[in-house]
């Protein structure tokens, strides 16, 4: 037995050797002290894993959740991938809700996985019971509503979902695959400017737990952006700023429908176009605008 002191041996710091002081623990064994340091390291150490292993890890746990739309479903590349962020980004009227509303009833409906729609709007419907089939009830009791109406109350939910294990929606044995915002820029955009300081953390914050909650729970994550205008050139960009781009994996922006004034119809004027403006898997649309860039689809409908 020897006693303990400073640098005794390596990661025996002055304050750990107090500590063990103070909990009357003055002497030991310095191959003990060398197996315990074995240990921690082999529990807390990053160590290095090759590329296969990653990619292999990657295959077994992604999956592919269909929008319901075949069109969207081919810009997307298939469809929302979990361990993901995926953004809709457009101006008011451009049937960003509506795509959200048809994402959540096609994964819950069709696939029978569990949805968490965050409502930040107030654009959730209320649906009618007495009209609803069994089926489609059992399908909407797959979907989670929240409605938050300020961006600490939405971090607060989602990290107490995180802590949770998202046990609390867990409902009627429907494995949750998919998070909803609709909308980040709802709550973010009065928080940023110059008077607000505290605007830029709570979006990082925001961006954070979102990245943390999709990839250890195996989830997809859409939110919805609103756009800005640019002064200069007059083309519009997703809202929030350069940091929050980095948050979302893909992105995509929906727009009214350029259609000529002679074919200009009721039907006609609730279409829109989706252009792919971000993506690690598929080309940008500046370079395949010809074959998939721009994307036409009526508005979608739901069960509800």
């Amino acid at each position: 037995m020897v006693v303990l002191r400073e640098l005794m041996c390596p990661g025996l710091e002055l304050e750990l050797v107090r500590s063990l002081r103070a909990a009357d623990v003055s002497t030991g064994k310095r191959s003990a002290l060398f197996s315990i340091r074995r240990v921690l390291l082999a529990q807390h150490t990053a160590f290095p894993v090759s590329g296969a292993d990653l990619y292999e890890e990657l295959l077994s746990c992604t999956a592919i959740l269909s929008t319901g739309h075949p069109r969207l479903d081919e810009l997307l590349d298939s469809g929302l991938f979990t361990g993901e962020l995926t953004e809709l980004a457009g101006p008011p009227g451009t049937g960003k809700t509506q795509v959200c509303f048809g994402v959540a009833v096609h994964i819950a409906h069709f696939l029978k996985q569990g949805v968490i729609f965050i409502d930040t709007t107030g654009a959730s419907p209320q649906p009618d019971s007495s009209t609803c089939c069994r089926q489609r009830l059992a399908a909407l009791q797959r979907i989670h509503v929240f409605r938050l109406f300020d961006l600490l109350s939405l971090l607060d939910c989602l990290y107490s979902l995180r802590r949770s294990g998202l046990q609390q929606v867990s409902v009627g044995g429907a494995c949750v695959r998919a998070v909803i915002v609709d909308s980040v820029s709802a709550l973010a955009s009065p928080l940023l400017g110059t008077r607000h300081m505290e605007g830029l953390p709570l979006m990082a914050q925001l961006a954070v737990v979102l990245k943390a909650m999709v990839k250890d729970f195996n989830l997809a994550a859409l939110v919805t952006n609103h756009v800005t205008r640019e002064s200069s050139g007059g083309s519009v960009r997703p809202a929030l700023g350069v940091s929050w781009s980095h948050a979302p994996r893909t992105r995509l922006l929906l727009e009214h429908a350029h259609t000529s004034a002679q074919h200009t119809s009721a039907s006609q004027s609730s279409w829109r176009s989706a252009t792919l403006i971000k993506s690690s898997r598929q080309v940008p649309a500046e370079q395949a605008r010809y074959m998939c860039a721009i994307l036409f689809f009526n508005r979608l409908t739901h069960l509800l």
